[in-house]
């Protein structure tokens, strides 16, 4: 198998360069338009880094989840979850992040690069509360760059489709997954009838 070993053989591979609309959509500070695109998803995926290596975790909320703060802070809270935290952990100890956000219906997507921290003010998380329930935390990006993604990876996976859409049934359940990697000391049949449940107490 080869492999490309530096980036003059990278380049030559990539040519031409990119052209305008590739660079000059990058910014710095929020843009109207930006804002928009932010204000509409309600889904993102948060990539974060760490001495164990990556991460990158699904985060999803009502639309406009992650709040743009001012023209160069976004804010994300941290909704409840199965606490392994394995973003925030990377964030304490490395402040590089992104955001990928998705706009269902739309082939547009969207990134922010930056650096964040962890805020726990008692004010902040109550302006994020759901139901009366805050979240623990929140996720401050100072931004470093903003840009919007062409659509056509999200043309070519259809992801709109419902015609494409999986039938959940030809998946196996979670249950399933951890009762195969249990010998099904974890998981099962159970874990799967309770999930419905469980995950409505425990959404906010």
């Amino acid at each position: 198998m080869s492999y490309v070993s530096s980036l003059a053989q990278l380049e030559a591979l990539y040519t031409p360069a990119p052209a305008a609309a590739s660079t000059t959509k990058v910014a710095h500070t929020m843009t109207p338009h930006y804002r928009r695109l932010i204000e509409a998803s309600p889904f993102a995926a948060l990539a974060t880094i760490g001495p164990e290596g990556i991460d990158c975790s699904p985060r999803g909320d009502q639309p406009g989840f992650v709040r743009v703060h001012d023209d160069t802070t976004l804010m994300m809270p941290d909704r409840r979850g199965n606490n392994r935290i394995d973003s925030l952990r990377n964030i304490v100890r490395d402040e590089r992040c992104a955001f990928l956000f998705l706009l269902p219906g739309s082939g547009t997507t969207f990134r922010a690069n930056g650096r964040a921290r962890i805020s726990i003010d008692p004010d902040l998380l109550e302006s994020f509360a759901v139901e009366g329930k805050p979240p623990r935390s929140v996720i401050v990006m100072e931004i470093d760059e903003l840009y919007f993604q062409c659509a056509r990876a999200i043309i070519r996976a259809e992801l709109w489709n419902p015609q494409k859409h999986l039938d959940p049934s030809s998946l196996p359940t979670p249950g399933e997954i951890l009762a195969g990697m249990t010998d099904s000391q974890v998981g099962g049949d159970a874990y799967d009838q309770a999930w419905p449940e469980r995950a409505k107490q425990t959404m906010w």
